[in-house]
């Protein structure tokens, strides 16, 4: 059960990312201060830095975890007889902006990221932070204790792949296409 301070910080820090969403929306994320997004969500410039130290780009983006434990998940629930490059793209092509069906909230935050060089050169700096994480999925699904150099280069590339795969013009096709390729270089994964 969570307590009455966690319930509170777990608000403000909604209370915050909901009022930078907001500007940002309607005014453009390079139009909008940090004093701004504070004063909209009726707290101070150090309380937003306290709950978001990374500034305005982690209240559109924020991690808690997420991206790891989703990572995790991906590779030791996948489907029996699944190879964990497979889980991987089926992974990737499940979220955005390779997922037509996201609802209207999702949609118009990726469409921000999408548009805003700032916010998505973050959101690959968060997906790139994963890559030991990932690399050590890779070892423990191939039956090795640690990773070795080659798992550690096919974990960046899969990390890269949303993001290469994203800027062409038809995304679902591209991300195919970057997995048939990683599974010929990866055959064994």
């Amino acid at each position: 059960m969570t307590g009455r301070r966690d319930r509170k910080k777990a608000a403000t820090r909604r209370t915050l990312a909901d009022a930078a969403l907001n500007l940002f929306l309607e005014r453009g994320y390079d139009n909008v201060t940090v004093k701004e997004i504070a004063e909209a969500a009726d707290t101070a410039v150090a309380t937003l830095f306290a709950h978001f130290p990374a500034g305005k780009e982690a209240l559109i983006l924020d991690d808690s975890g997420e991206r790891e434990a989703s990572l995790t998940a991906a590779i030791r629930e996948r489907p029996e007889g699944t190879s964990p490059l497979d889980a991987l793209h089926a992974f990737f092509a499940g979220r955005a902006p390779f997922r037509e069906d996201l609802p209207e909230e999702y949609r118009r935050r990726m469409d921000l990221i999408l548009a805003t060089p700032a916010l998505w050169a973050y959101a690959r700096t968060v997906w790139i932070a994963c890559q030991d994480t990932l690399a050590a999925l890779l070892a423990e699904a191939t039956g090795l204790d640690e990773p070795d150099d080659s798992l550690h280069v096919l974990a960046r590339y899969v990390l890269e792949t949303p993001d290469l795969a994203s800027a062409r013009p038809d995304r679902t096709a591209a991300l195919a296409e970057a997995f048939a390729h990683l599974k010929q270089g990866w055959p064994s994964l």
